[in-house]
């Protein structure tokens, strides 16, 4: 069955006034993404959090709270990005101890590294999508969506 909005889920990590970030060099030249992708058929957002931070940026995550929902929808944006409408989810997230961001063995193409930008420097750096103000906002005034999950709610008798 094709669905009209693809879920997409992603890790927002930052450390030591920090942000982590996927670096790519394309055609649009340096530019960086927070580690996200797609859900997969049989896969919770929570699993596809887990599984983008460690394909893109190696690392193993303690995935968080919800911090912010990002929306592309097509017909509003031009197809700026492509004709799939997509709705991101993306949850605050630490990494856990032994765990060390670095660029994958097989990195996604035109994928150039995985760096540390200071907040200090985010305004100067392209970011898709462009939610430069948007985290900046969530790092100074955090307020989180809690993710309701089924298998963890109490069932009824």
């Amino acid at each position: 069955m094709n669905y009209p909005i693809r879920v997409r889920a992603g890790a927002l990590i930052i450390k030591n006034n920090s942000i982590l970030l996927v670096e790519f060099n394309d055609e649009k030249g340096i530019h960086y993404n927070l580690p996200a992708g797609g859900v997969e058929p049989n896969e919770s957002v929570i699993e596809a959090v887990q599984r983008e931070a460690m394909e893109e940026a190696s690392v193993d995550v303690e995935v968080g709270p919800l911090a912010f929902v990002y929306e592309y929808a097509p017909h509003l944006n031009f197809n700026v990005y492509g004709n799939t409408h997509s709705l991101g989810l993306m949850f605050e997230c630490e990494i856990k101890e032994g765990s060390t961001p670095k660029l994958p063995e097989n990195p996604d193409e035109n994928q150039t590294n995985v760096s540390w930008i200071p907040l200090s420097e985010l305004e100067n750096i392209k970011l898709y999508p462009n939610i430069k103000e948007h985290i900046m906002d969530y790092v100074q005034n955090k307020r989180n969506i809690e993710l309701i999950e089924e298998q963890v709610l109490e069932k009824y008798r």
